[in-house]
């Protein structure tokens, strides 16, 4: 399957792509090549093939999702530049 100048110029104003005279014979030459390679995979035989739910029968192992307090709250505030007893101060955001 081989795609011509006017093709690649009707799939480029669909994208909004913008190609001169050189980058357009490179692109040219790589959608040819990307629908070769399609082609190629057209013509397997996967009449005995299973379909795929998913790509990778890896599951995922996480560690369970715990809030722990790591940091006291007078340790949190003991670097702070500005507070006010149990608070951060910061500048006003809204006027």
């Amino acid at each position: 399957m081989s795609t011509d100048i006017n093709t690649l110029r009707q799939l480029a104003h669909l994208s909004r792509l913008e190609f001169d005279a050189t980058k357009e014979q490179e692109m040219l030459g790589a959608l040819n090549e990307i629908l070769d390679w399609v082609d190629q995979l057209r013509q397997l035989d996967t009449s005995n093939v299973a379909p795929l739910v998913h790509l990778s029968q890896e599951i995922n192992v996480l560690r369970p999702d715990e809030a722990h307090n790591t940091v006291s709250h007078q340790d949190g505030l003991r670097n702070a530049p500005r507070k006010d007893s149990d608070y951060f101060r910061v500048p006003k955001v809204l006027d």
